[in-house]
């Protein structure tokens, strides 16, 4: 059995095993047993159906092959992550935005939405790490989403931010029909950010 370690978080860990993608949820030891596994087992649970909801959806993301209490086991993505080639291929960045679209018209956030949450594989953009997904109908929580990608691009892609953004709007516009509800609450979102930090 082949395992190596992709990633290791506050929540979890994730490897590769035997060519699939093994995701565990870390027990959390200040946290009193019975909740510490009742938590892991909904979070693991509720992550899995999300994922299986975008599948079913055409939204590109790692096929769920099972479940086992604290563990996802999906399939391996195996590409480049678009953080590392996004200012050379902006292209591939429409292709994300209409990605978040179609998955902002599921009702669904990402919760870490950056391009290091992306892969892409043979041209094609894959989301990747639901840790933090939730299903919502709120415009404010698609607004977060929005704003977490936005300061990701201004700290990871700064030379080519503002084609990049555009891009990725350009994408996001196709497919989400409240796009323009999204944007709006996204300029309230960075208002608020901006008030605090000249109170600080």
């Amino acid at each position: 059995m082949s395992r190596r370690i992709l990633g290791r978080g506050a929540e979890a860990i994730i490897e590769k095993t035997d060519g699939r993608v093994v995701k565990k949820r870390i027990k959390k030891s200040y946290r009193i047993k019975e909740l510490d596994e009742e938590l892991r087992k909904k979070r693991t649970r509720i992550e899995a159906r999300i994922m299986e909801k975008l599948y079913k959806n055409n939204v590109n993301v790692p096929k769920i092959i099972g479940i086992d209490n604290y563990e996802i086991i999906m399939e391996y993505i195996e590409g480049e992550r678009l953080v590392d080639i996004a200012c050379e291929n902006k292209e591939l960045i429409e292709q994300f935005g209409i990605l978040v679209g179609k998955m902002h018209g599921l009702g669904i956030y990402h919760g870490d939405l950056t391009t290091s949450n992306a892969i892409v594989k043979d041209g094609k953009v894959f989301l990747i790490d639901f840790g933090l997904a939730g299903h919502s109908l709120k415009i404010e929580d698609y607004a977060v989403d929005l704003h977490v990608l936005r300061q990701a691009l201004e700290s990871r892609h700064y030379k080519c931010m503002d084609e990049l953004w555009e891009l990725f709007l350009k994408g996001y516009r196709k497919e989400f029909k409240k796009a323009g509800e999204a944007l709006e609450r996204l300029r309230i979102v960075e208002s608020r950010g901006r008030y605090k930090g000249r109170k600080k």
